[in-house]
């Protein structure tokens, strides 16, 4: 005679939920230290624009006012400054609200989820609760290998995610490549292309995503964010621009009231902000060129990267644990990718002139002073 099973004492999770590895931000403090150069989470290096500074100040007597659950002017703002169509834009908190909605909605229980090994961990995060297998793809030196995912697709995979600018490699895919992977999927799998690097890029081929969205199928999402070049990442805005059937999808689940006041008002003149973006973009081309070069000249390998970040390859996992506690011992935070699959790496974020300096200086001094120890 079987055993009766014993009853649950407890309420218990679904069994994905506890297969997750909990998202590790960037870290922001070191104990002992009143000073920090934080350069590991990819933050804006001159803060928010001026304009949205004070749009956040303004609304702050109405903050007991829900906001306009549809982001309305918000969605009209973005319109305007990318030519885009209002209705075929939905607001989130943070692009990664609409990460896990798109995957709730799309995938599932029996389904997949295809990214690129090194691609952003919350698709990985979000694909598993809602149910999906997540397979991640190897790339091809460092960036998204198209014949790979491609090859990786079967009748149960629902969602392909490239992060294009990817994080944390900072490689780009050209626009051939992105249109030749839109064209070998199956035309019921979804494509969604996370953007959120888009400003930084230079290379006048280079599409967002807007345009294989506009190509007249219903299967392309393209993802944005605030976070980065307008530094607004404490606010927490992202959207999508998509298909219609999509854009509808979404507003069916998202939050009610998803976007608050402030995040509304502070984005909508973060937009507005006269030569924000060319500044922005021109500084970080010319000290991510240099703090690169500095790098190399001492011996440190450093991947290509159009973003506003770059990753410094010491060559053994040992070697990255040594630098990043060398760095901290200066004040200085950046960004351990191992849970990237990239243990000997460093993520560093481009900061100011002064940061980068300081950075400069300090792992050329580490290079000078720490033998390794492997």
């Amino acid at each position: 005679m079987n055993e009766t099973a014993k009853p649950a004492t407890r309420p218990l999770p679904r069994a994905e939920v506890m297969q997750i590895a909990a998202y590790v931000s960037g870290e922001s403090k070191i104990a002992g230290v009143n000073r920090i150069i934080k350069l590991s989470s990819n933050e804006g290096a001159f803060g928010p624009p001026p304009g949205a500074q004070a749009a956040f100040a303004k609304v702050a007597s109405e903050m007991h006012r829900y906001p306009d659950g549809a982001s309305t002017e918000l969605r009209r703002a973005l319109g305007a400054r990318f030519g885009l169509d209002p209705e075929r834009i939905v607001c989130g908190t943070g692009s990664d609200e609409l990460i896990q909605h798109i995957c709730h909605i799309y995938a599932g229980p029996g389904t997949d989820i295809l990214m690129t090994m090194h691609g952003f961990s919350m698709y990985q995060i979000s694909g598993t609760y809602s149910g999906a297998r997540v397979i991640k793809v190897p790339e091809k030196n460092y960036c998204t290998d198209v014949d790979a995912l491609i090859a990786a697709v079967t009748p149960e995979t629902r969602v392909v995610f490239i992060a294009n600018p990817n994080n944390p490699t900072g490689s780009l895919l050209p626009q051939s490549e992105v249109e030749r992977l839109r064209a070998g999927l199956p035309d019921d799998v979804l494509l969604v292309l996370d953007a959120a690097y888009s400003e930084y890029v230079d290379d006048p081929d280079y599409d967002a995503g807007a345009k294989l969205v506009d190509a007249g199928g219903e299967n392309t999402i393209m993802l944005r964010t605030f976070s980065k070049v307008f530094g607004m990442g404490g606010m927490r805005v992202g959207w999508a621009y998509a298909p219609a059937e999509v854009i509808d999808a979404m507003n069916r689940v998202r939050g009610v009231f998803n976007v608050n006041i402030a995040a509304q008002a502070a984005a909508i003149a973060a937009l507005a902000e006269p030569g924000w973006v060319e500044q922005s973009v021109a500084h970080n081309v010319k000290w991510r060129t240099w703090l690169m070069g500095q790098l190399n000249a001492v011996g440190i390998t450093t991947l290509p990267s159009v973003g506003n970040f770059f990753l410094a390859d010491f060559e053994s996992d040992a070697r990255a644990k040594q630098a990043n506690e060398y760095l901290k011992s200066r004040g200085i935070i950046v960004r351990g990718v191992a849970g990237y699959h990239l243990p000997t790496m460093l993520r560093i974020t481009v900061g100011t002139e002064e940061e980068c300096r300081l950075v400069a200086a300090a792992l050329a001094e580490f290079q000078a002073r720490v033998p390794s120890d492997v």
